[in-house]
């Protein structure tokens, strides 16, 4: 019996039939691999975006058409059918109501509630970029944004805390390390939501068993930026840092009651959704009856406009359509590679090197997501990219979803703020950038190479996963019925 009759027995889906390419399971790869190749290329050319990714994933799946030897109209059923499947849906469902509620939330003046904290404690130097790295990790865990995180931080915290004397390039780092914090834990975070989905697994689940490599990582980050973080030159900007604490205050702070709530209803078992439309209901009234905006900040209508309809909600809903997207086109692609029989192949030859060592298996993964996640610079793709190749391993050896679910993300949120070639590094980078030109002349940009090797929450959480995996450090099996075991079950 083939690799694909196995899969269509396995499947027990009658309309699900295999599909042989030219090139064999390598013919399948080609969409995928396609992809990788396009988005590595345009990284280096600088010229990355999410609409070019789609553009790449489309381009891959038409060449995969060209190579398949069976009935074109069973390639085209094959990647409907994958584009059907609900992994894909759940996690752009969840993007779309994250990324309201993040909107709302800075509707709110959360980070300016945040940055006031900073302001009122007097610190400077070290202890200002160690607290800037707290501020940025509650406000990332919070929003679930480590992209909007990058912004909001750059523009706000980064000119003030070079300003009382912090240095330039471990102020940078430590937001981006706050960030990779937020995104890797945080409910509502995409990678959060992608990790959880691809796995099977949910993210209440996910949240609490990864709750310990997050804090094991940001212990000894929190020290080393108090430590090597001053040493910068108050003096330069000591005139101008009162303009950038004039422009904040501390109601936005009471933005953080509705992501109390989301999180205590997400970590007690409630669906997402349900957590996040409750943290919608109670964000919005909040907003309104304090005044810290306007209905019209939330939702607008403007016939001028190309789209109409304006505001945070909005915004949340675009800010992830292009992803939503490639999300789709990706998981169709993997599809494929599973009707193609790539999938089988490449689990095949791993465990040759494998055998039985669950080891091995996890060493595979966590250098899969790493290879993957260097090479692609938007996190979220490249999560969406490896996660088919976690999932066949991990389940291989009955490693249980929430232990994938983690290897997956915390090399992905990792990776994803460390090279300077990652597109958060030359977001915040270039937001830096704007910041001198159009209000801080004296304000120093800080190179993305000269950033790569002070991400501190990053490395250590890279280096954390490939220890756990080595030394089998929080393993977990699943069982029968998707519980957690110490032992690995018996076949």
């Amino acid at each position: 019996m083939s690799n694909n009759e196995e899969l269509d027995r396995a499947t027990g889906d009658k309309t699900i039939h295999k599909l042989d390419f030219r090139l064999g399971p390598f013919g399948a790869a080609v969409p995928l691999l396609f992809f990788v190749v396009w988005a590595i290329t345009i990284s280096v050319m600088q010229l990355s975006s999410e609409v070019a990714l789609v553009l790449g994933a489309i381009i891959g799946l038409t060449l995969g058409l060209l190579l398949c030897k069976s009935k074109w109209e069973d390639y085209a059923q094959g990647l409907f059918d994958g584009l059907a499947q609900p992994v894909g849906v759940i996690a752009m469902v969840a993007w779309f109501y994250a990324g309201m509620f993040a909107q709302v939330l800075q509707v709110g003046g959360l980070v300016e509630g945040l940055v006031w904290i900073g302001s009122v404690t007097g610190v400077e130097g070290g202890m200002f970029v160690a607290l800037t790295f707290l501020l940025a990790a509650t406000f990332s865990t919070a929003v679930g944004t480590g992209y909007g995180t990058t912004v909001a931080f750059c523009t706000l915290m980064y000119p003030a805390g070079v300003a009382v004397g912090a240095d330039p390039t471990f102020m940078f780092a430590a937001i981006l390390a706050g960030a990779v914090f937020g995104d890797n834990l945080a409910p509502v975070s995409d990678t959060t939501i992608v990790s959880a989905t691809t796995q099977d697994a949910d993210v209440p689940g996910v949240v609490r068993s990864r709750f310990k490599y997050s804090i094991v990582a940001a212990v000894p980050a929190v020290v080393l930026f108090a430590i090597f973080g001053g040493g910068g030159s108050s003096a330069a900007g000591q005139t101008s840092v009162s303009s950038v604490i004039e422009s904040v205050n501390a109601s936005g702070l009471i933005m953080l009651v509705p992501f109390a709530i989301v999180l205590i209803l997400a970590l007690s078992g409630h669906h997402l959704l349900t957590s996040l439309t409750w943290g919608l209901i109670s964000a919005i009234p909040l907003i309104l009856l304090l005044n810290l905006g306007t209905f019209g900040d939330i939702l607008s209508f403007n016939p001028d406009s190309d789209a109409v309809v304006e505001g945070a909600l909005v915004s949340g809903l675009t800010g992830y359509f292009n992803m939503a997207i490639l999300i789709l086109l990706i998981v169709g692609a993997a599809h494929l590679m599973r009707l193609g029989g790539t999938m089988a192949a490449i689990t095949k030859g791993l465990v040759k090197w494998i055998k039985n060592s669950v080891r091995k298996a996890e060493v595979s993964i966590w250098a899969i997501v790493a290879l993957l996640n260097s090479s692609i610079t938007i996190n979220t793709a490249a999560e969406i990219a490896a996660a088919p190749f976690v999932k066949e391993i991990g389940s291989k050896y009955k490693i249980h979803r929430y232990r994938m679910a983690n290897m997956l993300d915390a090399v992905t949120s990792a990776l994803g703020y460390i090279f300077p070639w990652g597109a958060p590094v030359l977001l915040g980078w270039s937001t830096i950038q704007t910041m001198k030109e159009q209000s801080y002349e004296w304000l120093p940009v800080v190179e993305p190479a000269a950033v790569f090797p002070f991400v501190f929450q990053g490395w250590f959480l890279f280096i954390i996963m490939l220890v756990a995996a080595l030394t089998g450090w929080g393993l977990r099996y699943e069982g029968k019925n998707g519980e957690e075991l110490k032992e690995k079950p018996n076949d």
